[in-house]
């Protein structure tokens, strides 16, 4: 119910709504030392009023940043593919949902995302532990379940609406926290990576 709602608020924002609210979002996640020292950043390419990612993607890729995108497979588990900026993105439909941009290059294998650095991840609320509730279809369960077989310990980084920071969401034995949440009004930090990849 709680995901239902959510999706209802983002259906009413104006497309001016959703365009401010990514240039917003951007400015504020590229100030965050996770991303301004990655190489590698696992990110995702928004769809519909989903907070907006594609100015953060390109300014990422500016800096030479390696931005790795989702490929969902009929699984719904991840590939992943590098982005080589707005004309390297296809419009696929999987089945009856909304059609998802993705990258059109070689996949890399869902264990690519094992090389980010920082993971932002999509989801509809974060709650004040820093659990997240995701848009319902497990893809990045299994993504964050994937790294954490790995021992890897990216900076995990969600995107969203300031009014989808909630007290509380339903969480799951295998749910994990994510080390912070940016919204257009600011950021919030629920816990620090235990280890960091070492910088050249």
């Amino acid at each position: 119910m709680l995901r239902r709602g959510l999706f209802e608020v983002r259906a009413r924002l104006t497309t001016n709504d959703v365009h401010e609210a990514a240039a917003a979002l951007a400015r504020r996640a590229l100030r965050l030392p996770e991303l301004a020292q990655a190489r590698t950043v696992a990110a995702y390419v928004s769809v519909g009023n989903e907070p907006g990612t594609l100015a953060l993607l390109d300014t990422l890729r500016a800096r030479g940043v390696r931005v790795l995108l989702p490929v969902l497979l009929p699984d719904n588990d991840l590939d992943w593919g590098t982005y080589a900026g707005p004309d390297s993105l296809v419009r696929v439909r999987h089945g009856g949902r909304m059609a998802l941009l993705e990258p059109a290059g070689e996949p890399l294998g869902p264990e690519a995302v094992g090389q980010a650095d920082a993971v932002l991840l999509p989801g509809v609320a974060v709650d004040a532990r820093g659990m997240r509730l995701g848009r319902g279809g497990g893809s990045y369960d299994r993504v964050l379940a994937r790294l954490e077989r790995a021992q890897s310990d990216p900076a995990l980084v969600v995107l969203l609406y300031d009014t989808e920071v909630v007290e509380r969401v339903p969480e799951e034995p295998h749910d994990r926290p994510v080390h912070a949440v940016v919204t257009p009004s600011g950021v919030r930090r629920f816990r620090e990576p235990s280890r960091g990849r070492e910088q050249p």
